[in-house]
């Protein structure tokens, strides 16, 4: 079935009056023991009730899906994606210069057109929100796109960047960073993206040797300061300890990114704590990079199943391009970074599970359960995994309320597993069927139109 035969066909799945889910085991996202042989009956686009079996009636007439021997979790979200980039050699110049070969403007067209595709396969690898943080002011038109396809991730979008720091190379007429360099900028700035009804604002808190940080921080303050006046939340990419001290100090809400300099303070976390400030993990960003540009690229197996060929295909491309570049063992995983992650979950910092998607060497979909790979390596459980990518990387989103968890009132965004993602994360692969706002689709139909 290709892609438009599914999108007709989800058309026709609408939400019934009411769909009951009998006999799995719910995993709801709150980490709370799994209810076994449970029910959940979905109204529209909301789940109306959950519990074990004996506790709930099935309604009359409703549409019943069979679920034993079955796991069932919220719908996952990726907390850290970027919609502007395609995963492909091409897509950061800034990173690596191919212009000579495909110009900024050419990717940037290519990946506008491939937007349903990409779109699909979120869903196919169970991924029913995403928080885009940073793009152009194209964005708004993405959140628009998303909301009104029929196999689409329920999209937030931050805009532009606020940055401290502009890569002359991803110049474009709709640029995604925009360096501001006075407090009055920062404002005037986040004045016009507000007009936009951002989700977020997203600050690219950049700090390079030469730069001082006292500095950067009234500009920094300031667009916090002006968000939080229009009632909107901010997110901050701050890599380094100091600087992402220096982000919670001055208000933000998420830090978008693990840190990976130093080792994380106990006046860092309580910090955190103290102003219940979300940790995303980005864990498999930088590994992309690594394997792409060091020609070492080694895919999982939801990778190779449902990541964009067109994207993979560019990678090796490099050698011809840059046939002077030797190829590089990969890199190990940052151990500080890993290690930060591990201190923070274990002290009660909420966790955001987020791959940074686009970057070069990051799928849009199937990165993220690449990102669960290195999150069990840090050392985190399934459950705590789970939990990040649900409830967690809700915190992200507009809608947080709504989303995350499997409770009665919340939206039905749910997968239904074939294996329990408790005894093996990877599990969380074995996906029968995702239900977005109760609307139950298969996703072998989907995997199969985005080959």
């Amino acid at each position: 079935m290709n892609l438009l035969a599914f999108l007709a066909l989800a058309s026709l799945l609408a939400p019934t009056s009411s769909t009951a889910i009998v006999g799995g085991t719910v995993i709801d996202g709150t980490g709370a023991p799994a209810i076994e042989d449970a029910v959940i009956v979905i109204e529209g686009d909301r789940i109306a009730q959950v519990g074990a079996r004996a506790e709930i009636a099935v309604p009359a007439g409703a549409t019943v899906i069979d679920a034993k021997g079955k796991w069932i979790i919220p719908g996952l979200i990726d907390a850290h994606v970027h919609f502007f980039q395609s995963g492909g050699l091409f897509t950061r110049p800034d990173a690596i210069d191919l212009r000579a070969t495909r110009s900024y403007a050419d990717e940037l067209k290519w990946i506008e057109q491939r937007l349903p595709d990409t779109f699909a396969r979120y869903i196919a690898c169970g991924v029913t929100s995403v928080a885009d943080v940073g793009g152009p002011m194209w964005n708004f038109t993405v959140r628009k796109l998303a909301a009104e396809s029929k196999c689409a991730p329920r999209v937030a979008v931050a805009g532009p960047l606020v940055s401290t720091y502009f890569p002359a190379a991803l110049a474009s007429d709709d640029p995604a960073i925009v360096k501001v360099e006075t407090a009055e900028q920062a404002r005037d700035l986040v004045k016009r993206l507000v007009e936009k009804k951002p989700d977020l604002v997203k600050i690219w808190f950049i700090y390079r040797p030469g730069d001082e940080l006292d500095e950067l921080k009234p500009i920094v303050a300031a667009a916090i300061e002006a968000s939080h006046a229009a009632g909107v939340r901010v997110a901050v990419h701050a890599t380094q300890l100091e600087v992402a001290r220096a982000a919670v100090e001055l208000g933000c809400e998420v830090l978008v990114h693990s840190v990976d300099d130093k080792p994380v303070d106990p006046e860092f976390v309580d910090a955190l704590l103290a102003h219940h400030v979300v940790y995303t993990t980005t864990l498999v960003v930088k590994e992309g990079y690594a394997e792409v540009l060091g020609q070492s690229v080694e895919l999982n197996d939801v990778e190779q199943r449902l990541g964009d060929p067109e994207v993979i295909a560019t990678w090796g491309e490099l050698a011809k391009l840059r046939p002077n570049l030797a190829k590089r063992a990969r890199p190990p995983t940052s151990p500080i970074a890993l290690a930060n992650l591990k201190t923070l979950q274990d002290a009660g910092v909420t966790i955001a599970a987020g791959t940074d998607a686009g970057n070069i060497g990051t799928l849009h979909g199937p990165s993220l359960h690449h990102e669960f790979e290195l999150m069990t390596e840090a050392g985190l459980t399934p459950m705590q995994i789970l939990v990040a990518a649900t409830s967690g990387a809700a915190r992200v989103m507009a809608r947080a309320p709504e989303m995350g968890t499997i409770a009665k009132g919340k939206l039905a965004d749910l997968v239904i597993l074939s294996a329990n993602p408790l005894d093996d994360i990877r599990n969380a692969r074995r996906i029968e069927r995702v239900i977005q706002g109760g609307v139950t689709l298969d996703p072998k139909p989907i995997s199969a139109s985005v080959r």
